[in-house]
């Protein structure tokens, strides 16, 4: 049940990434684990579902992008400022001991991406991140992932800037198409990205897990918000990390997703 209720915690660090993505640092471990989201709650404005950057035992990041009144809010947040937590809740990326594994991140999805790598190498695994982003001023986690043994990084840029000119699972596709082959698929990021990830899974027969986003209210299952079209499954607790072969079987995939009343919105 703690879980399920928010402590707040001083805000350890901020670091800048981009003009406006920031990663939060508190000395507090959740016990996240890699795919696993938290409820961020900033006191008097509203509270959100976040990915986990990082929690290594020790302390816990949380990579935020200023897009809504909440972000922007809590990016006038200063280190030391109170912001309160609550969670791990809903699924996590799964690998067995040596796989090889290709991570494709779109825009901030990089941050859960990196935290797998950050994971996955220590069980021996070699992992090909495909980091994607508009341009290069927007790359996340490039240095961090670099650091990683055993992790290769490929940057792709719709406007070639940096790396690969287009889509980084156009990238992907052509890798495996010259032979590059990969025990698994993990993706995070826009849902058009995870739709393109669940064809080229299907039709290369790689395994794939994607985390897919929905808007969640409580995180465990209680309000029923994040309930997806025809499985009834709820994304907080089914979700957010879903395996392909069910990936398929929801027909708002890439489609459409519902807003806080529950409205369709299409893509």
């Amino acid at each position: 049940m703690q879980s399920r209720l928010p402590t707040t915690y001083r805000i350890s660090r901020i670091k800048q990434e981009t003009s406006d993505v920031r990663t939060y640092s508190f000395d507090v471990s959740l016990g996240a684990l890699p795919g696993q989201f938290a409820m961020v709650w900033l006191p008097g404005v509203d509270e959100k579902p976040m990915s986990v950057a990082l929690d290594d035992g020790k302390q816990i990041r949380i990579t935020v992008c200023a897009v809504g009144n909440m972000s922007k809010k809590m990016a006038e947040c200063r280190e030391g400022d109170l912001i309160g937590l609550r969670g791990p809740f809903g699924t996590h990326y799964e690998w067995k001991k040596n796989q090889k594994l290709a991570l494709i991140a779109g825009g901030y999805g990089a941050a859960p991406m990196y935290f797998v790598a950050h994971e996955a190498v220590r069980d021996g695994c070699e992992a090909h991140v495909f980091v994607g982003a508009r341009n290069k001023e927007l790359i996340l986690f490039k240095d961090e992932l670099s650091s990683l043994k055993n992790v290769t990084v490929h940057i792709a840029t719709d406007d070639g800037s940096e790396g690969f000119k287009g889509f980084n699972v156009e990238q992907l596709k052509e890798m495996i198409g010259e032979g590059e082959r990969f025990d698994q698929l993990f993706a995070c990021g826009p849902e058009g990205m995870l739709k393109a990830v669940s064809e080229l899974s299907a039709k290369f027969k790689i395994p794939s897990q994607l985390s897919l986003e929905r808007y969640m209210k409580c995180g465990f299952g209680l309000c029923g918000n994040c309930v997806v079209d025809p499985l009834g499954i709820r994304l907080c607790m089914d979700g957010p990390v879903i395996n392909n072969d069910i990936c398929v079987k929801i027909t708002e995939f890439g489609k459409y997703h519902r807003n806080d009343t529950g409205k369709k919105i299409k893509y």
